[in-house]
């Protein structure tokens, strides 16, 4: 009868946990158990991780590409309520992919057969300009072995060998992609609501990451969460933002040198600006190859159109390193360039392409950690004897 009393008192219902008044009771474990339960869990995780690796791409995309949005975010949030500036940047991102999607998809499309149908004709040029090359090494005796022609012949057989494979893996890939235009259109969906969800909710997950840092730690935990935030945001944004510019530019100066492909050409400097350093000479070299066969239709030689084109993936270049990276990024990273470098080398031994485009972002992580744990770790004196 007390039993069916006490069940019945306000706020003493089943099922209502620590707010109806009632103090859960405690299970009490080893240490040696809750290490277990905490090593158990991690395998869990990185077991699931293992067998759905979409997950793990779908959350680290959104993320990214949360930070890259809150740089207009911040900047639009002077002007206007966070709400209504989160709202417009998205929609200025689903406008920059639709116009991409319906209008510059097909023409890369387009010009990438086109490349592709001409490929012999470069192919042969490459041939003509190396054997040039060799019969000039040769008259100077500094092609090795005693046949000059047997050497030039392996060579070209090796370097189109190298090509063809190249060129299947290419195709392989290619094919490969299209079953798997659903799973990437969930994966982008994924991602885009990760990133969105981010955004708006970026102050309840500011909170629950002070909430879970000890009390007395959370000032230090705030100035890490802003450091993280400003030279991620910083960096991601501004280097989305000068890989565009910079692709718009080759496509523009290529468009007025009359070289061909001028669209895929920009489009593949874009990709390869990613790459400090090394993808301004990765970008630029198709261009060259493209303007030094195809020539152009304003200049006479070939030769002029080359040499046009280099000094025009020159003058972009410089004016991205000296103009456009310090105003937009500023000094985002900290890091010596070669540093950057060596990162760069480093992504791309241990985890390939990849490595390579991770590799800057992950040094900005280390370069806030080592700056936020400098001027905070000391060791503990020794205790008098």
């Amino acid at each position: 009868m007390r039993i069916d009393r006490w069940a019945r008192r306000p706020g003493k219902g089943r099922g209502r946990g620590p707010a109806s008044g009632v103090r859960p009771t405690l299970i009490l474990i080893s240490s040696r158990v809750w290490i277990g339960i905490v090593v158990v869990g991690f395998a869990l995780l990185a077991l699931l991780l293992y067998a759905a690796p979409t997950v793990p791409a779908v959350a680290l995309g959104g993320v990214a590409l949360a930070i890259v949005l809150s740089f207009p975010v911040r900047a639009l949030s002077h002007f206007m309520p966070r709400g209504l500036a989160i709202l417009l940047t998205v929609l200025g991102l689903l406008g920059l992919i639709s116009l991409g999607f319906f209008f510059l998809v097909p023409l890369l499309v387009d010009q990438l057969t086109t490349l592709v149908r001409t490929t012999p004709r470069i192919a042969n040029s490459a041939n003509q300009l190396l054997l040039d090359v060799i019969s000039a090494l040769n008259d100077r005796k500094l092609v090795p072995g005693a046949d000059p022609e047997a050497f030039s012949k392996q060579l070209v057989t090796d370097l189109f060998d190298r090509a063809q494979n190249l060129t299947e893996n290419l195709l392989r890939s290619l094919l490969g992609f299209i079953p798997r235009v659903f799973s990437f259109g969930v994966t982008l969906f994924g991602i885009l609501f990760v990133a969105i969800y981010l955004l708006v909710d970026v102050r309840k997950v500011k909170a629950a990451f002070l909430r879970s840092v000890p009390t007395h730690y959370r000032h230090d935990a705030r100035d890490l969460w802003e450091a993280f935030g400003q030279s991620l945001s910083r960096y991601l944004g501004g280097l989305v933002f000068v890989v565009m510019i910079q692709g718009v530019l080759a496509a523009v100066a290529l468009s007025l040198l009359g070289v061909r492909y001028a669209i895929l050409l920009g489009a593949w400097v874009s990709v390869t600006a990613i790459i400090p350093y090394l993808g301004a000479f990765l970008g630029g070299i198709p261009a060259v190859i493209v303007a030094l066969v195809f020539g152009s239709p304003i200049f006479e030689s070939s030769t002029t159109t080359a040499i046009l084109t280099i000094v025009a993936y020159v003058l972009i270049q410089q004016l991205e390193g000296n103009f456009l990276t310090p105003r937009i990024q500023g000094q985002a990273l900290h890091v010596h360039p070669i540093l950057v470098l060596l990162a760069v080398i480093a992504g791309g031994e241990l985890a390939g392409l990849a490595g390579v485009i991770f590799a800057v972002p992950t040094l900005a992580v280390f370069r806030v950690l080592f700056d936020f744990l400098k001027v905070r770790l000391r060791t503990k004196p020794d205790p008098e004897t």
